[in-house]
């Protein structure tokens, strides 16, 4: 089984599958495999309008809206042909590429790029920091006042006229001073309720403050353990940069592990590791596993049979399936060795004793067993004198005094593997 990452190895791996897959998101707007994908989903919706039109037209329109959605419906098909091949070849372009991907880029790790900071989030209750609005108290009416009626004039106040007034007078003082006696009542009132009034608003800004503690109080706390936890990460770092000063094997193991986890293959090679490292020899001693052969895509190209409406793939050769994945190990094991030796700028690791492997079932026993492809010993010194960019992986292997299976794809593993000891 392969070692389980490490905290700041996963981390590291994390990031490096985003930063794959934002390239590749780039990448493949900016190619045709976008392009043709479009290209596809323009043509299928020509062609499904075409087909309705052709299902209303008149017999002369409903033929050439034929003709049109078996046209738009066979661009649709190339299309769909042309992005399927572009994704093919983009594929084998990267597993033609494993160690060439590697080669222009800096696998040094500098253990201080990697320590943490605490990120709080803003206070989401922003709501209880605005005090309760002040209340606007409740006021009496306006106090009525006594209008006596118009007294009568001309003629008027000659025939009955002043009896009629007084009359009028009396009912409406009547009638003022029971407006009046009302408006008192009220009035009277008006204390009671702006003290209720206040009392309610004293309540509500109560509990504002008290809603508004408790969440300032979480609030606080959380952070309080972001910035915990951000500080217990970077002890834990501090601890790792000075193991790995004094050359501690937990430490050399670990910054392995970060080295490893910046390496990032293409999606269809699944890449595990396992090591250890001896400081007393110096030697790091390594296993990388990697996908059977079968989880490889076996498909050369694809082509739309126009007869029967189907797009078919072409099986690459059974020569080609080997070469691929042959080159596939060979180019693993030496980006492995090119990637150690490089991030160690220290030279703590001398030698590497490294293996390529595969776990597959058996198929007698139908239990995990490990088939070993590769197995090479390598020396710093002498390794990274080599130029990658210009040499023919297998013979490099060879030249290491490597042992290599003779057919990988068929799942021959090699007998012995040499292994080198640190001097």
């Amino acid at each position: 089984m392969a070692r389980r990452r490490g905290f700041w190895a996963e981390l590291q791996y994390q990031n490096q599958l985003a930063a794959r897959q934002r390239e590749r998101e780039a990448r493949a707007r900016a190619r045709a495999h976008a392009a043709a994908v479009r290209e596809a989903e323009r043509a299928q919706r020509q062609a499904e309008r075409a087909a309705v039109a052709a299902g209303r037209a008149r017999e002369a329109e409903r033929k050439a809206a034929q003709r049109e959605a078996k046209r738009l419906h066979e661009q649709y098909r190339q299309a769909e042909v042309e992005a399927l091949n572009t994704a093919l070849a983009e594929t084998a372009e990267d597993l033609s590429s494993v160690l060439a991907a590697t080669l222009d880029v800096d696998d040094f790790v500098d253990l201080e790029t990697l320590r943490v900071t605490a990120r709080h989030p803003p206070f989401l209750r922003s709501d209880l920091e605005v005090p309760t609005p002040e209340v606007v108290p409740v006021t009496a009416p306006p106090e009525p006042q006594f209008v006596e009626p118009e007294p009568p004039r001309g003629i008027g106040s000659v025939f009955g006229g002043k009896k009629k007034h007084a009359a009028a007078v009396a009912a409406a003082r009547e009638a003022f001073e029971e407006a009046h006696r009302a408006w008192q009542a009220e009035a009277a009132r008006v204390p009671a309720l702006q003290l209720e009034q206040m009392q309610q608003r004293d309540a509500r800004e109560h509990q504002r403050l008290a809603a508004l503690r408790a969440a300032q109080e979480q609030y606080r706390s959380e952070c309080h353990a972001r910035e915990a936890e951000a500080a217990e990460a970077n002890e834990s770092l501090d601890a790792l940069i000075r193991g790995l000063s004094a050359g501690e094997d937990a430490a050399v193991d670990e910054y392995v592990g970060i080295v490893l986890g910046n390496s990032v293959y293409p999606e269809v090679l699944e890449v595990a590791h396992d090591y250890r490292f001896d400081a007393e020899s110096r030697e790091l001693v390594l296993t990388v596993l990697i996908g059977a052969p079968d989880r490889l895509p076996v498909e050369k190209s694809f082509r739309w049979v126009r007869a029967r409406d189907e797009i078919i793939a072409t099986a690459l050769s059974r020569k080609d399936l080997k070469e691929r994945y042959a080159g596939v190990v060979h180019q693993v094991a030496l980006r492995t060795l090119h990637e150690i030796f490089e991030a160690d700028r220290e030279g703590r690791i001398q030698t590497i004793s490294l293996h390529v492997a595969t776990e597959t079932k058996d198929p007698a026993t139908g239990l995990e067993r490990r088939v070993d492809f590769v197995g090479v010993g390598a020396e710093r010194d002498s390794f990274i004198e080599f130029d990658l960019h210009n040499i023919v992986p297998a013979a490099t292997l060879e030249h290491l005094g490597a042992a290599l299976s003779r057919n990988p794809y068929d799942l021959v593993g090699i007998d012995t593997a040499p292994g080198v000891r640190g001097r």
